[in-house]
């Protein structure tokens, strides 16, 4: 895959289907790379949809400077990386540290959407998912074994009790990718650090059909999609993140907070019927 020099990183990425279709852009969640969104690409690439996916800073084959990313942070470098690559309108998706990510970018760069879809993620951490990273903080520097603890807890999080007991070739499969991917305890709280301190919801309501400051309208549609049984980032975050988007549609699919690669049907669906209805 190519690599590219752009906001002082090389990032990693992969740029699919034909040149003259509608592009969308995805962005990946905590510790994932860009094979995150292997199971979406088929049907999207299927529908027309030229295709950026790429590994953030910190993962993957991206650069992993050690430090404290942020949110804005990441925007940068998604926007450096569209801009070098000629992309000036796109629809954009990001799953939950990418569902901040894009946040951040339809706020700071709203001219650049056709639309937005935020999946499985929230508006600000709460109590509860604030010590579930402080547990994850906690593991990650607690022995040479850190990481691999961090991952095992994370799987539990992601999927059902289904998905252990009737796929667990799959499983096995997730955790040799997260171990191949050997991300440190270091770079791991680098992007842990994003997702931490993540608030939003006093700007919110410049997206959608709000009304923000100076009278200024964002004119694309926005899409919030959280899986029905998702105990990570729990669907009633994703459901306040919602409210607080004036004009937003709300989706549930099956599944967790790994609802696209447990179920990649319901999920495709969701996000392609969206799309149909966001063209222009």
């Amino acid at each position: 895959m190519p690599l590219l020099q752009a906001n002082d990183i090389i990032i990693n990425y992969s740029l699919q289907g034909p040149s003259n279709g509608e592009t969308i852009v995805l962005i990946n969640g905590l510790a994932d790379d860009l094979a995150t969104w292997s199971a979406q690409l088929p049907p999207l690439l299927a529908a027309g949809h030229r295709v950026l996916t790429f590994d953030n800073r910190g993962i993957g084959k991206t650069s992993k400077p050690i430090a404290r990313y942020s949110a804005s942070l990441l925007v940068a470098d998604t926007k450096a990386l569209v801009t070098a690559l000629g992309i000036s309108k796109f629809n954009l998706m990001g799953v939950s540290m990418g569902g901040m990510i894009a946040q951040e970018y339809a706020l700071t760069y709203p001219s650049d959407l056709i639309s937005l879809t935020l999946a499985c993620t929230y508006a600000a951490p709460g109590p509860f998912c604030s010590k579930m990273f402080t547990m994850w903080k906690n593991m990650a520097l607690s022995s040479d074994n850190g990481m691999a603890l961090v991952t095992t807890d994370t799987l539990l999080w992601c999927f059902t009790p289904e998905f252990f007991t009737k796929r667990g070739e799959e499983v096995r499969e997730i955790e040799k990718a997260y171990e191949e991917g050997g991300m440190s305890a270091d770079v791991y709280l680098s992007q842990l650090a994003a997702v931490r301190e993540f608030d939003t919801r006093d700007k919110l309501f410049r997206l959608g059909d709000g009304d923000g400051p100076k009278g200024m309208k964002e004119e694309f549609k926005v899409l919030v999609l959280a899986g029905e049984q998702d105990i990570l980032i729990p669907t009633s975050l994703s459901r306040e993140l919602w409210e607080m988007i004036p004009g937003a549609e709300w989706r549930t699919v099956k599944g967790g907070h790994g609802c696209m690669w447990e179920f990649p049907e319901s999920f495709n669906e969701a996000f392609l019927e969206f799309l149909q209805r966001s063209k222009r």
